[in-house]
């Protein structure tokens, strides 16, 4: 992902390619086309998002609650470079569009997109607005206007091959600064009125500065910041405990009693923590255990 100023500082603009984290993501949820794509450019979205980040705890989350059989996307994304997300129906079937592409539009349907920023791990600031289309950047590009004051304009795709792995994925993000002079929107609004998908770009082996060369063709463009991006996960089994622990004693207490143990699956990487009924039986006892101390200061 690379991060650049053009025009004089009149404009800030973000590309990525990401059709690595993108297949990362396709097969840690088993995900069909339409969702891989869903997936994809809501991932590709975020990072570039992120990246606006000052913090190095700061993280963004993307929620996408709509009434289409996708059935709602959660990502969140940090300043370094590592998303992670999901779908809540992988397994979605719909026809091609009239052009061919993916149906992502009719797979999301209606509903509000929200954008969350966690800040300093203890501020939080989040915006709404009603999805545009469903087809991802229509809908991040109505955010930026609506709940943030900042005319944008993205592009985003993902290509899937007919054995559904990611051959292609990525994007750009181009902001217009408040400084910025009518010659220069003029300009950059002739620029995107015959624009190529992103994955046709993509697949003339068009790299993130290629992208931007294209998008903001005959500005001055200073490359800013470039960085590696990754499907990433933090999920680990200390985290799975204490979501355990939260259940209570009683919860547990009958989870113990399940013979062959319990699974506990994270839903953004589908990484599976077993846990047998001993395993179980410590953590119990550790929250009776916790439960007691907080009795034992409350008589005080």
């Amino acid at each position: 992902m690379i991060r650049a100023m053009a025009a004089g500082e009149e404009l800030r603009a973000f590309a990525i390619t990401g059709k690595n984290l993108t297949e990362e993501a396709r097969k840690a949820h088993g995900t069909l086309p339409v969702a891989t794509a869903a997936l994809g450019r809501t991932m590709n979205a975020a990072l570039m998002m992120a990246t606006m980040l000052k913090g190095e705890d700061d993280l963004l989350t993307i929620q996408i609650d709509a009434d289409g059989p996708l059935g709602g996307i959660v990502v969140t994304a940090d300043s370094k470079g590592h998303v992670k997300g999901y779908v809540k129906n992988p397994y979605v079937l719909l026809p091609l569009k009239e052009d061919g592409h993916l149906d992502v539009g009719g797979a999301v349907g209606k509903g509000t997109l929200t954008v969350i920023r966690d800040l300093d791990m203890k501020n939080t600031y989040s915006g709404q607005v009603e999805l545009q289309s469903g087809e991802i950047a229509e809908d991040i590009t109505r955010y930026f206007a609506e709940s943030e004051q900042t005319p944008s304009t993205v592009g985003l795709g993902v290509f899937v091959g007919r054995d559904h792995t990611v051959l292609h994925a990525g994007g750009f993000l181009v902001q217009v600064m408040p400084h910025a002079s009518e010659e220069t929107i003029s300009k950059l609004e002739e620029n995107l009125k015959d624009i190529p998908y992103v994955t046709d770009m993509q697949r003339e082996g068009m790299t993130p500065e290629d992208l931007l060369a294209r998008v903001l063709q005959g500005f001055d463009i200073e490359i800013t910041e470039k960085k590696e991006v990754s499907f990433y996960c933090n999920c680990d089994r200390d985290r799975t405990d204490r979501a355990l622990l939260l259940l209570g004693e009683e919860e547990l207490a009958e989870i113990e009693k399940q013979t062959e143990g319990t699974d506990l699956t994270c839903q953004f990487c589908g990484k599976v923590y077993h846990y047998t009924p001993a395993g179980i039986r410590k953590l119990r006892a550790e929250l009776m255990a916790q439960n007691r101390n907080i009795r034992i200061l409350d008589n005080f």
